[in-house]
């Protein structure tokens, strides 16, 4: 607490409070970090679904938090936005849209509209084909997203250590996903 009232009273910019590693909360906290004034937000990146939907249920119960966001942040959002949704987190963060916006936009949007088919296609066709290529090797979550930018036009270099650059068999994989995701995505 201590230091998310001190990041806070640093600066007017609004906060979005981080949750991954060793920083994760309590409902009792999270609600206390919720009332904070310029706490707008929290990303979760841990991935406990039951301890977030306990979150979610504690601080929606402090008055004056209805505006408060909820966000999805674990690598490759897409594969548990459905599930978060159905817990009050509608918010996701996308490592696609940073190479595929396209593709990005497209899941975004069938979400929304409950769109099952597409939804389902981009996370059987894309999605999970993507995340089994991130699962391969260590770091991979960076490296991919650096080299999907690079195959759309736009060399943006490699990883530093001790992460790795894809091999460039997992290049040719992510070059046929991308091209799969955008024909699933009607891009």
């Amino acid at each position: 607490m201590r230091y998310v009232r001190e990041v806070t009273a640093a600066t007017s910019l609004p906060v979005v409070f981080y949750q991954r590693g060793t920083a994760r909360l309590t409902e009792d906290t999270a609600a206390e970090i919720a009332a904070l004034p310029g706490v707008v937000g929290l990303k979760d990146g841990v991935g406990d679904m039951e301890r977030m939907h306990r979150i979610v249920r504690a601080v929606r119960s402090v008055p004056g938090t209805e505006d408060f966001q909820f966000f999805n942040g674990l690598p490759t959002a897409e594969m548990t936005a459905p599930a978060y949704q159905g817990i009050g987190v509608d918010l996701y963060s996308s490592a696609v849209f940073a190479f595929a916006p396209e593709i990005a936009l497209a899941f975004h949007r069938a979400l929304a509209e409950d769109d099952v088919t597409l939804v389902s296609r981009l996370l059987d066709e894309f999605y999970g084909p993507l995340v089994a290529l991130r699962d391969e090797v260590p770091g991979y979550a960076v490296s991919l997203v650096k080299a999907g930018v690079t195959l759309r036009g736009l060399d943006v270099g490699g990883v530093r250590a001790p992460l790795v650059d894809p091999a460039p068999e997992h290049m040719a994989r992510l070059s046929k996903l991308i091209d799969r995701g955008l024909e699933v995505a009607g891009a």
